[in-house]
């Protein structure tokens, strides 16, 4: 199994915006391609700002790729996420998962 990540930053007064809008978009489009386990949205508030970390879980590397292209390791954003983002980090990063609660089916 493979852990996929990715960071965003927004102002803390857009964190439950673009929480809604992270559902709508990068979440949905996550769960609807084959081969990933599940997502994972995680939020900080710190000062100002608020931070996102999700991560998904993938059967393979070929799967990532349905969602993220051939270069997979380059984050996919969405239009109105510039709106959203004070930047838009170029990079994802990838972890083989060694251990966890999620069950793959036979």
């Amino acid at each position: 199994m493979i852990a996929r990540t990715w960071h965003g930053l927004v102002p803390k007064h857009r964190a439950e915006d673009y929480h809604k809008y992270l559902l709508k978009t990068g979440v949905k489009d996550l769960e609807n391609t084959k081969g990933n386990f599940g997502v994972f949205i995680l939020r900080k508030s710190e000062n100002n700002n608020a931070h996102f970390q999700m991560i998904s879980l993938w059967d393979s590397y070929e799967s990532i790729k349905k969602f993220a292209g051939e270069d997979y390791e380059i984050a996919r954003y969405y239009p109105e996420d510039k709106t959203y983002l004070l930047e838009l980090e170029k990079f994802v990063t990838h972890y083989e998962v060694l251990y966890g609660p999620i069950k793959r089916s036979s």
